[in-house]
């Protein structure tokens, strides 16, 4: 490892730094190569321009794993929902009585705050609720890399029905890459044989020749969805008019339903492989023009 990527490993986690700087410490220190924010090229140096000076208010609302429901309802229909059973700014709202026997909890403002319940009889009530009280008082922006979208949503807690596929420890997830309102590629995450493996495809179910670095790579070919187009089509419309957003979806029992919008995948330290990847998605992103000494830019 490179003298500078080591020392900037040691520095990458000192937050009280000018953000610029920050941004360039701990980028260096994941990915090894200098961060330029004046003409950035490879993908991860747009997405971590996009979390310095993209801003827009309308990421706050679609970041937020609530109310996004209402865009995804306006945009593409409320049957693309999962069912909701609850909305809880607080922990003591929460009335497990009258929840189902499975369900999950998520925290609206943070990634992997994840609950799984498959047998209710068995939780422990108590355990939860210190972990939920955990959750309500964690802050995504500044716990992780400065996910602008994540910044100023507030905090809470969902509950959700459970989904599941047969035999499967993992649900599959279709992440759609989208730039401009245009699907780029998918990358799909799936259960083989227990192990959360990932897959890249193009909109054409083209398996792809590069990979995120952050999972295994899955190298078998996998059958196409039945719904795979309709995917596509609605990651698009959702995608609207965002420089660069992942839309998921699910496909459950022939039905498709909607998992989540994210801003920065992997928070913009995660490279691809093989390394000419990072610059060939890089060129595809089109960065918003600032203007007139605009410090951030707040319309999409």
């Amino acid at each position: 490892m490179k003298l500078r990527q080591k020392i900037n490993r040691i520095l990458k986690n000192l937050k009280f730094l000018p953000k610029p700087l920050f941004f360039k410490i701990r980028y260096n220190a994941y990915t090894g190569k200098r961060l330029n924010l004046k003409n950035s090229v490879e993908i991860n140096e747009k997405k971590n321009w996009l979390k310095l000076y993209y801003h827009p208010p309308i990421l706050t609302q679609l970041a937020d794993k609530y109310t996004v429901r209402s865009y995804v309802a306006e945009k593409i229909g409320h049957e693309y929902l999962n069912e909701l059973y609850g909305y809880y700014q607080k922990v003591e709202e929460i009335d497990f009585d009258k929840l189902p026997n499975q369900f999950i909890l998520k925290a609206v403002h943070a990634s992997h705050k994840n609950l799984i319940v498959t047998d209710k009889n068995t939780l422990n009530i108590e355990e939860t609720k210190k972990t939920l009280h955990k959750w309500l008082a964690y802050n995504q922006y500044q716990k992780v890399g400065f996910e602008w979208a994540y910044k100023n949503i507030k905090p809470a807690i969902i509950a959700e029905k459970l989904l599941k596929e047969d035999q499967k420890r993992f649900l599959t997830d279709y992440k759609f890459v989208c730039m401009l309102g245009k699907v780029i590629y998918v990358q799909i995450v799936l259960d083989v044989d227990g192990k959360e493996v990932q897959v890249n495809y193009n909109k054409a179910f083209e398996q792809e020749k590069f990979i995120a670095i952050n999972r295994e790579w899955y190298q078998g070919a996998i059958e196409k969805p039945v719904l795979f187009d309709k995917m596509v089509a609605l990651a698009e419309i959702l995608a609207d008019r965002f420089p660069y957003v992942r839309i998921d979806f699910y496909q459950i029992e022939n039905k498709i339903i909607f998992g989540e919008v994210t801003f920065y995948p992997g928070d913009g330290k995660y490279e691809f492989f093989p390394d000419e990847y990072n610059k060939i998605i890089g060129d595809q992103l089109q960065l918003p023009k600032m203007v007139n000494g605009q410090k951030e830019i707040t319309i999409y």
